[in-house]
């Protein structure tokens, strides 16, 4: 399947950079970034201009990335994290994907810097904002769900099924209920909570338009943008989930 591409490159802008070089992060998530865009200008061409403009095509391609989102479970992070307690796992999870979403903005506002100095390339522009916001939700669809199976809320049913109910919890700002059991993907995303998925990705597109601004203004502004959003994300959904299990959280501190 052509998505399978999409979310082959989308892993790629999302990786950790291996070698702790800023520069070298930049550009090895501009490249990836900038291989997206011919992809995703295929798959937009397929779905046609209204399907575009309404926002449908980029909420259909997300919900289809967020089964591909790898997600650990809680035995794994502990794992990952000796010697810290679920709370400090949690922070250090908001934190690390506060800094990826930071720097996929000021990679996408790094590209669009060159690609301001060449007027053709502009016509790329759209597209450029969809590889980022499909890139930033990625990320922030794996922060959701670790939050969850670390704080042992995690959602239930097949692996189709969770990355439903961690989606809606993206869409929603808020912890997944314990009382609401799995739920397959067509059953979630029924017509009015596609409505509600293309809304939200309105007004991220919305927001990251700051990238586009000339020269690396846009790299700093798409940074912070990306930056607020996500740690207000982890934030909002650890301070739910601490209430959830409030008790258990006590006993830690």
């Amino acid at each position: 399947m052509a998505n399978d591409e999409i979310a082959d490159l989308v892993a790629r802008a999302t990786a950790s950079g291996s070698d702790g070089d800023p520069a070298s992060d930049r550009r090895s998530r501009q490249k990836a970034l900038a291989a997206l865009i011919p992809a995703l200008t295929r798959s937009a061409k397929a779905s046609g201009i209204r399907a575009v403009a309404a926002g449908r095509w980029l909420a259909d391609l997300i919900i289809e990335l967020a089964p591909r989102v790898p997600v650990r479970d809680a035995l794994t992070l502990r794992r990952q994290h000796p010697g810290l307690s679920d709370i400090e796992i949690a922070e250090r999870l908001i934190r690390q994907a506060t800094k990826t979403t930071a720097a996929l903005g000021a990679a996408a506002g790094g590209l669009a810097a060159v690609e301001f100095l060449s007027p053709p390339m502009l016509l790329a522009a759209p597209v450029q904002l969809a590889a980022e916001m499909l890139s930033v939700t990625a990320v922030e669809l794996k922060l959701v769900a670790e939050l969850h199976e670390l704080l042992e809320r995690p959602a239930k049913g097949s692996a189709s099924e969770r990355a439903s109910a961690y989606l809606m919890s993206w869409v929603r700002r808020r912890a997944i209920s314990p009382q609401v059991g799995g739920a397959g993907l067509g059953a979630v995303f029924g017509a009015a909570a596609k409505r509600e998925l293309r809304s939200q990705v309105l007004r991220r597109i919305g927001r990251s338009t700051t990238t586009l601004a000339p020269f690396m203004a846009g790299a700093v502004a798409g940074a912070e943008v990306n930056r607020r959003a996500t740690k207000a994300l982890g934030e909002t959904l650890l301070a739910e989930l601490r209430g959830l299990s409030e008790e258990r959280w006590f006993r830690q501190v």
